[in-house]
């Protein structure tokens, strides 16, 4: 099960006390670190300019603001790859029979598929999925497999299963889990997943209603607890929805049909097939069979062996870390760094510690902090097989399994003589082998501690037992000696290897700044651009962004001294919030403006993946503003951001929702157009402009903005609720709860359709189907005030009794 992102609809607002007054449902993407994280660009204003000026003193006399930023030089090109250059893995088995063989039996050919062709561990044998109020039955009926779902005055639902996700592989915690087909298009994750451990069976995903973390599903829940319920998630990459990008997969597209009004999910196979990692096969069959091109060595596909390490971790990382979208479209073979960041993910965030460690949810990315990694030549391949996914050592010689010490020894030949000199443990005991202390199993914090879904720690530390539950880390000595303190086994550390190595000073500095007194003294501390440990130098700088960075506050000199020398750091990301970081705290100052207009115009081919990351980071910045509730500052990040790329029309939809929340619906209008200019095909930024329009008086424009959003999305909740806000306002009855039944139908969980809904019904005398509407609403919304009331009355009214007056 995959750390999924959060999705693109606002929560909706508090239900109304009259039938007439309906409020509306705002869809609200963010812009910044994260999956739907890229932004766009519209000219700063001079109101702005001016309130970054006074915020924040020039280093340098400036007269007059500067001019703004150059306009892009170079924009993308997308690689000219298409879904009908894949072929599919079979198409490789008659070259390269040996090493399709060998991916054949491997865990990413078995990562999933239809349940018809691969094993499903769940138990579809009918026996049902008790909840507090409702059961969720899993069967198979007529060959295929679903789930029907029986909820308490609900009607029933059946989901059919069109895909397996997982085969439950994974030694720390394994699980299993199920997509279905949604009416739009879309392929969605089901709530319910298995466990592999058969003590937890069933469970599901708490975060965001209950907020107990990953917990075994017993029969004191309700399905709402459920995070997912109704399904939400979707199998690929579209910011519209909350989703798990393209991992669990290979060659999943999503795309809006606009013929169909629905979107149109594809994917190859729900494996990890060839393609995945060697980019698309058919140049490749074409040209091997021409032999003018192989004597030109033209094969028309890359030799992943021959990769330096960081564009062979690339190659993993395109499922194996988490990462922000910069811009939609990524395939593979494409370059991944064109459509993500694999280290913005740690701004805002915090996923991992300063010594790459988890902190809340990650993957292997701590690969990055790893000292075989900074100071060696460590990839992926150099203990895994990337074809049967079995262990070998540095020099590729095949081991027997994951405890083998040669992964480690084909390196650190000393260890391997006397091992147990090193180890201090009996020769073949589970304490003596490397990874037991150098790779321990920890458990990723965001799952919750319920069930168990641990990983094996990439960074490959040194085990530190005090500093390591310093960190809220159970450190490796711990899982195997429980019974014995962090300070009893520091102890014990220390008298075999004495005095032990230091961490590396990137990450000992950042661990320091984070509790600096000065602002000075956390630049000094957390700003590095001088030091090679590439990880710790940007989570350095995503500190100090985070906890130093605010309107009206000076980054100090040394700030601004140290945030110009990152500006030119070699690594995109790093340099990018560097850049961006100046020009929200210092934009104004000549000095570093024209630093900022030197950075495009010298980025040469880079321009375009540079300015992305830096539009990312200021729609980062604004979006907490907004969260904030600081509306000035909002609009005048977002306009920054626009600034530095106008490509991307998300930063206009949320400068748009800034200026909704400003109270400023004329430019939020403008907004919400210059973001369509840019892409029409968003359903969410028609929402919003219907919202604004209707706002500003003009329903008939309202109208038209829902409808468009339904032209690409007929059943787009948003576009479904507010439209139907108008009808009621206009007093149409009947259309108004049609468009509400038709908002339930696609998105149960929008509780003021419910509300709504049941006004209608008991405005018509309907008042037990009103109060069944209620209770609905009330399952997504339990703390909403005037929907109890509203329940209260209805029951009483029922009862014959008369409903108390308010006054």
């Amino acid at each position: 099960m995959a750390k999924k992102r959060k999705g693109a609809s606002g929560a909706p607002q508090r239900a109304p006390t009259d039938v007439r007054s309906p409020s509306p449902v705002k869809a609200a993407p963010r812009t910044a670190t994260r999956t739907w994280g890229v932004v766009a660009l519209v000219v700063l204003a001079l109101v702005a300019m001016v309130i970054w000026k006074r915020r924040e003193p020039s280093t340098s006399a400036s007269a007059t603001p500067p001019a703004p930023l150059p306009a892009p030089r170079v924009h993308f090109a997308a690689d000219t790859i298409a879904a009908r250059d894949f072929v599919g893995s079979e198409a490789c088995a008659s070259c390269h029979r040996a090493t399709f063989d060998a991916w054949s039996g491997s865990t990413h050919a078995k990562a999933g598929g239809d349940p018809s062709k691969v094993r499903v561990l769940a138990p579809f044998d009918g026996t049902p999925i008790r909840f507090r109020d409702g059961v969720v039955v899993p069967e198979v009926r007529g060959g295929r497999w679903r789930f029907v779902v029986r909820q308490d005055a609900q009607p029933e639902r059946v989901y059919e299963v069109v895909g397996v996700v997982g085969g439950a592989h994974m030694q720390g915690g394994g699980t299993q889990g199920f997509v279905t087909r949604h009416p739009d298009g879309t392929v969605r994750f089901l709530p319910w997943e298995l466990h592999r451990e058969p003590s937890v069976g069933w469970f599901c995903n708490t975060t965001g209603r209950t907020n107990r973390g990953w917990i075994p599903i017993v029969p004191t829940m309700q399905l709402a607890d459920c995070a997912d319920f109704p399904p939400t998630r979707i199998l690929g990459d579209e910011i519209r929805f909350t989703n798990c990008q393209s991992c669990h997969g290979s060659q999943v597209d999503v795309v809006a049909d606009t013929a169909a009004h629905r979107y149109r999910t594809t994917f190859t196979s729900l494996s990890i097939n060839c393609e995945s990692c060697h980019g698309p096969g058919r140049s490749h069959i074409a040209l091997v069979g021409d032999p003018a091109a192989v004597a030109r060595g033209d094969i028309g596909m890359r030799a992943l062996a021959t990769l330096d390490k960081d564009a062979s971790l690339g190659t993993c990382f395109q499922c194996h870390s988490l990462k922000d979208q910069l811009r939609p479209g990524y395939r593979s073979g494409m370059a991944l760094v064109a459509y993500y960041s694999r280290r913005f993910p740690q701004l805002g965030d915090s996923a991992r510690f300063p010594d790459g460690r988890v902190r809340t949810f990650a993957y292997q990315e701590g690969h990055l902090s790893s000292d075989c990694y900074v100071n060696g030549g460590m990839t992926c391949t150099s203990c895994h097989d990337p074809h049967s996914q079995h262990y070998r050592d540095a020099q590729g010689r095949a081991l027997p399994g994951r405890l083998d010490d040669r992964q480690c020894t084909s390196c650190h030949a000393s260890k391997a003589q006397q091992p147990q000199r090193h180890t201090h443990h009996a020769s073949g005991s589970r304490g003596s082998r490397c990874v037991s202390c150098h790779m321990p199993y920890l458990q990723e914090p965001a799952v919750g501690t319920t069930l168990r879904y641990a990983r094996s720690d990439h960074t490959i530390p040194i085990p530190r037992p005090v500093a390591d539950s310093a960190e809220g880390i159970q450190s490796a000595c711990r899982t195997c000696h429980a019974d014995r303190s962090e300070a009893d086994l520091d102890r014990q550390v220390q008298s075999w290897y004495g005095t032990l190595k230091p961490v590396a000073p990137a990450i000992a500095s950042v661990r320091a700044g984070k509790s600096a007194t000065t602002v000075d003294d956390a630049a000094r501390q957390l700003l590095l651009p001088d030091d090679r440990h590439t990880d710790a130098v940007f989570q350095g700088l995503a500190s100090f962004v985070d906890t130093r960075l605010a309107r009206g506050v000076s980054p100090g000199r040394e700030g601004v001294s140290r945030l110009r020398a990152l500006a030119q750091h070699r690594d995109l990301d790093v340099r990018a919030l560097a850049l961006a970081a100046l020009h929200f705290a210092n934009g104004a100052d000549r000095t570093t403006h024209e630093l900022l207009e030197k950075a495009l115009t010298s980025a040469g081919d880079t321009e375009p993946l540079l300015r992305a990351r830096w539009a990312t980071a200021l729609g980062y910045l604004a979006d907490r503003s907004r969260g904030q509730g600081d509306d000035v500052g909002a609009i005048a990040n977002y306009r920054l951001a626009i600034e530095v790329d106008p490509s991307n029309a998300r930063l206009p939809l949320n400068l748009g929702l800034a200026l909704a929340d400003a109270a400023n619906p004329t430019d939020a209008i403008t907004a919400y157009r210059a973001s369509l200019a840019i892409d029409a095909g968003q359903p969410l930024a028609w929402v919003n402009l219907g919202i604004a329009l209707a706002g500003s008086g003009d329903a008939n424009g309202a109208a038209d903005a829902y409808r468009r959003a339904l032209a690409i999305n007929a059943r787009e909740p948003l576009a479904q609720f507010n439209l139907a806000n108008l009808r009621l306002q206009a007093g149409a009855l009947d259309e108004a709860a049609a468009g509400y039944r038709a908002t339930i139908e696609a998105d149960p969980s929008i509780s003021l359709a419910h509300f709504y809904l049941a006004r209608i019904l008991a405005q018509r005398g309907d008042l037990s189907a009103a109060a069944a509407q209620v209770d609905a609403g009330l399952v997504f919304d339990p703390a909403n005030t005037e929907a109890r009331e509203m329940r209260e009355q209805l029951h009483q009214m029922m009862s014959g009794r008369r409903a108390p007056s308010r006054r």
